[in-house]
């Protein structure tokens, strides 16, 4: 018998947990209810508060900044919901940024309004080590990137460029003479607040040289996320816009690229084809949120 098939012989079981774990990835996928278990996000409680303390990382071996931007769309039309990342995060051109543009430049109030609503949000991604976690104590001491938007980066620059002659310069991404960072969360009309939230005073993040060398070479590349690789092209992209600003003929299935169900827009969601009914002040204050999942929620209980 030859080698190759002495090798399949031996390594049978090994193949097979291997084609489980393989099934397993395809299983997860076809069912969008894929989590990627690098990124970790505080939990509230009923009442929508929440408290973490964690420790931003120093950029990666081989990288240089501790953080990257992600810009990104999230609006519902006719036709379903767009939630997507937006391709100028990369430098290239993108449908929706393009059709802001021309209804921007409009000049009518109810165009600039739609552009207002479909506009770009900002996240930034870092590593950080858990420091405490109340809900899940058993994230405590472990590497995760961290989703996080301008609230917490203003808290960021705010260290970083002090305002006042007496507040000395603080890295907050630094391992020696960092500071942790308390994160508070509160429920304001209906939406995530991290106005609380405030770092420590400076302090090392471990006792020893050897922890913090392993805490920081399990840190996860954020110059991933920027690969082309992990954006869908213009064409893919401006296909998903079409198909979310169209009107569904009557009876039309509703179902998604992914041919899972959704609900059937309300007339109040078809009376623009921007996304359901005008914004208010606190749906424009959520944009600028912190929390996507909030602000997605909230609009989709706007519509019911």
């Amino acid at each position: 018998m030859n080698e190759a098939f002495m090798n399949l012989k031996r390594n049978r079981e090994s193949s097979l947990e291997r084609l489980t774990k393989e099934i397993n990835k395809l299983s997860t996928k076809e069912t969008g209810s894929s989590k990627d278990e690098r990124f970790w996000q505080p939990e509230v409680d009923k009442m929508g508060n929440g408290f973490a303390v964690i420790r931003f990382l120093p950029a990666p071996a081989g990288e240089e900044v501790p953080w990257v931007r992600v810009w990104n769309h999230g609006f519902q039309g006719p036709g379903g919901w767009y939630i997507e990342n937006s391709l100028t995060t990369i430098g290239q051109q993108d449908p929706v940024s393009e059709m802001n543009s021309k209804l921007w430049n409009s000049g009518n109030d109810k165009d600039k309004e739609i552009v207002r609503q479909r506009k770009r949000r900002l996240n930034y991604i870092s590593n950080i080590v858990v420091l405490k976690d109340p809900a899940h104590p058993e994230n405590e001491g472990k590497v995760f990137l961290f989703k996080y938007g301008k609230k917490i980066w203003d808290k960021i620059n705010e260290v970083m460029n002090p305002q006042f002659e007496d507040e000395k310069p603080l890295n907050p991404f630094e391992l020696w003479d960092g500071a942790n960072f308390k994160l508070k969360i509160r429920k304001v009309e209906g939406y995530r607040n991290y106005d609380k939230s405030e770092f420590e005073g400076k302090a090392p993040l471990a006792d020893s040289d050897e922890d913090m060398a392993a805490m920081w070479q399990g840190a996860h590349s954020l110059e991933a996320f920027l690969a082309p690789s992990n954006f869908k092209s213009y064409d893919e992209l401006k296909k998903k816009l079409e198909k979310v600003l169209a009107e569904p003929a009557a009876g039309a299935s509703y179902r998604n690229e992914d041919d899972i169900p959704f609900d059937k827009p309300t007339a109040r969601s078809m009376a623009a084809p921007a996304v359901g009914k005008s914004a208010s002040a606190p749906k424009a204050k959520a944009v600028d949120d912190d929390d996507d999942l909030s602000f997605f929620e909230k609009l989709a209980e706007d519509d019911d």
